[in-house]
C-alpha cells in the first residue's frame, strides 16, 4: 500500500535521517537525497502536492516542522492508498543554495519557519527575497519556537516585522515545548507523543497548522 505522505531531506547535515532512523514506526515514507537531488524530478509524475520547508538560517526548526507536518498529514490521511503530500526538508545555509533551488523546481508551495528573535530577521528576508519570491511560488511564514513564558513582546515584534514586509503569515504559531526538543532523541514524531496535557497542546499546534495550510487532503 502506498503511503499518503513522503518526507525527503536534501540537507547534507542529515539530521532528518538521524531522527527518522530512530523512529520505530515511521508513519510516512522517507528518503535522503542531498547527494542525488536529481531524484526529486520524479515528484513531478506522482500527482502529489510538494511542500518545501525553507530558511537559510540554521536552527529555525525546519526539520521539526517537516517531520511533524508529515506526521499529522499522514495521521489524517492514513486510510488513503495514494501519495498525496511530499514534504522536503532543506539546508540551513547559503552554501547549499543550489539544493534549495533544485527542490523549489518541483514545489507547489513553501513554508518558511521563523523564530521570534531578531537574529532570524535578516536571513529570513534574504531567503524570501532572493530565493523564494523570484520563483513565484506561494509561501507562508510560520512563527516557530515561541515560548509563551517569555511573554508576547518578541512574538508581536516578529509578527509586525513579517506583516511590514508584506509576507503571507500563518495564523498558527508553533509554541516551544521541551517535548519537541526531546522527540528526536526519543525517536518520536508529534503524533506519537505521550497522552498528557502538555503533549496534547504540542500536537495541537501542528494539527492546526496542517489544517490551516490545507494539508489534510489532496486539494
Amino acid at each position: 500500500m502506498t503511503a499518503a505522505v513522503y518526507v525527503v531531506s536534501i540537507d547534507p547535515q542529515a539530521s532528518t535521517v538521524w531522527w527518522a532512523n530512530r523512529i520505530s514506526d515511521l508513519p510516512f515514507d522517507f528518503s535522503q537525497e542531498h547527494e542525488t537531488p536529481e531524484n526529486l524530478k520524479v515528484l513531478q509524475d506522482t500527482g502529489a502536492k510538494v511542500h518545501v520547508i525553507a530558511n537559510q538560517k540554521g536552527g529555525v526548526g525546519k526539520t521539526t516542522t517537516t517531520l511533524n507536518l508529515g506526521a499529522v498529514a499522514a495521521d489524517v490521511l492514513k486510510d488513503s492508498d495514494q501519495l498525496l503530500h511530499v514534504f522536503i526538508d532543506t539546508p540551513g545555509s547559503l552554501q547549499d543554495e543550489n539544493l534549495l533551488l533544485e527542490a523549489l523546481k518541483y514545489a507547489h508551495d513553501v513554508i518558511v519557519p521563523m523564530p521570534p528573535e531578531g537574529l532570524a530577521f535578516d536571513p529570513t528576508a534574504r531567503t524570501i527575497q532572493k530565493v523564494i519570491e523570484p520563483t513565484g511560488l506561494p509561501f507562508k511564514v510560520v512563527v516557530n519556537n515561541w515560548d509563551p513564558r517569555d511573554g508576547t513582546a518578541d512574538l508581536e515584534d516578529t509578527q509586525a516585522y513579517i506583516d511590514a514586509q508584506g509576507w503571507p503569515r500563518a495564523k498558527t504559531v508553533i509554541r516551544r515545548y521541551k517535548v519537541h526538543t526531546r522527540a528526536s532523541v526519543e525517536g518520536k514524531v508529534v503524533t506519537q507523543y505521550a497522552k498528557n496535557r502538555v503533549a496534547m497542546e504540542a500536537r495541537e499546534d501542528f494539527f492546526r497548522l496542517a489544517l490551516e495550510l490545507g494539508y489534510g487532503g489532496g486539494a
